[in-house]
């Protein structure tokens, strides 16, 4: 059962919802390093562990059905915790408030500092630290609710090893389809009765109308870009068409985003370089490189219109899908298949885990020390996030070489 979910959430509780729902998702804005993969650590600890509003098994299918949409992961299970909270303005919220801290800071990158060397200061390897620990926390947990039989754990050491020996977004979706055919047969029996409840305050009819948008821009803006030529709407259009058509998260958009923005000449090479080592500094989805992207080519609307077009695939496709497949999830069969991808969700964390955040951060003994200690103080003392993040970004100065 969902310790305290509303169902329904009168209009006298509409907005403080809201604002709790901003409040918390802009905490996390601030505060979540790492990269995709940290983020749903960061979202486990706040909203499942501190705020419990979903359970761990809510929590995995929700995480499940955003592994298999287009678009940034972690942002998705963002917006689909603030839509099951507050309906589609508790979205919006959540989407804002984890968005705008890294979206201003790259902007402002962007139009005053960017060729700053920020990837080598101390603290930041501190917080790569800090991630490690968010991490490892993040998956033991999940791991020991998902992949704590044989069978569910074989599926995960599978998937970890076949994501690590072919680490393409195309070996991912094999593997969870494969993991949903596995689960299909083999876990339905299991599963049968404990389809957990992704509470819905959005009606079909509304999320039908999500999807049908996401499909109608997808098919119209290139048109309008050439029939208008205006430089907005081509900014619109390619943005929107990244964030639409990229599976296997944030890194992978980067390719897409370079065919759209240097060959026109919208971007330099350099700069575009240069801001995908400052998205990589700061907390939040690395989409907001879309914003630094957006203001060297156009400054502030420019950031605007970039940052909208590419999170707005990956909101239409979270709000017009939750509602189908909380339907789908009753279904004894669908949800082995279920069972099957969050088993492989868990070994594609583990491989994303070693690759490329353990490979990236614990490069030595000091580093490997500072992380167990902030495990510990995570795990074992149960310490808020702030405190493990301030831990760590003091620890990554102190042990930098000098």
């Amino acid at each position: 059962m969902l310790p305290d979910v509303p169902v329904e959430i009168t209009k006298g509780k509409t907005k403080s919802a809201i604002l709790e729902i901003f409040r918390a998702s802009l905490k996390l804005g601030l505060t979540s390093f790492g990269g995709p993969i940290a983020h749903l650590g960061y979202f486990h600890s706040e909203y499942i562990k501190r705020r419990g509003w979903l359970d761990e098994r809510g929590y995995a299918d929700l995480v499940a059905l955003c592994q298999l949409l287009p678009g940034p992961a972690s942002s998705q299970v963002g917006i689909g915790i603030g839509t099951m909270r507050a309906g589609l303005l508790g979205g919006i919220a959540a989407w804002i408030g984890f968005t705008l801290p890294s979206a201003i800071v790259l902007m402002l990158l962007a139009l005053l500092l960017h060729g700053l060397p920020i990837d080598s200061y101390g603290w930041i390897h501190g917080l790569k630290i800090v991630a490690v620990a968010i991490v490892a926390q993040a998956i033991h947990s999940m791991g020991m609710k998902l992949a704590s039989d044989r069978s569910r754990a074989t599926v995960a050491a599978a998937a970890a090893s076949v994501t690590l020996l072919w680490p393409t977004a195309g070996s991912q979706l094999l593997l969870i389809a494969g993991a949903a055919i596995v689960g299909y047969f083999v876990f339905r029996k299991d599963e049968a009765a404990e389809a957990s409840a992704l509470n819905m305050l959005t009606s079909r009819r509304t999320s039908t109308l999500s999807l049908i948008l996401f499909v109608l821009l997808l098919a119209l803006l290139p048109i309008i870009r050439a029939v208008t030529s205006n430089h907005y709407i081509a900014l619109m259009d390619s943005f929107y068409r990244s964030g639409a058509l990229v599976f296997g998260g944030g890194h992978v958009v980067l390719p897409l985003l370079e065919r759209e923005v240097v060959p026109t000449g919208w971007i330099s090479s350099g700069d575009f370089l240069a801001g995908y080592g400052a998205a990589q500094a700061v907390p939040g989805p690395l989409f907001t490189f879309a914003s630094y992207l957006g203001a060297v080519d156009s400054g502030v609307v420019g950031a605007i219109v970039a940052t909208i077009a590419i999170f707005l695939p990956a909101y239409l496709l979270v709000v017009g899908a939750m509602p189908f497949w909380q339907t789908l999830l009753h279904h004894a069969r669908f949800r082995g298949a279920v069972a099957g991808i969050n088993a492989a969700v868990v070994g594609i964390l583990l491989a994303a885990f070693y690759d490329p955040i353990w490979v990236t951060a614990i490069t030595g003994a000091r580093e490997f020390a500072l992380a167990l200690v902030l495990f510990t103080m995570l795990t074992y003392w149960k310490l808020p996030i702030w405190s493990i993040i301030v831990a760590g970004a003091i620890g990554g100065m102190l042990i930098q070489p000098l």
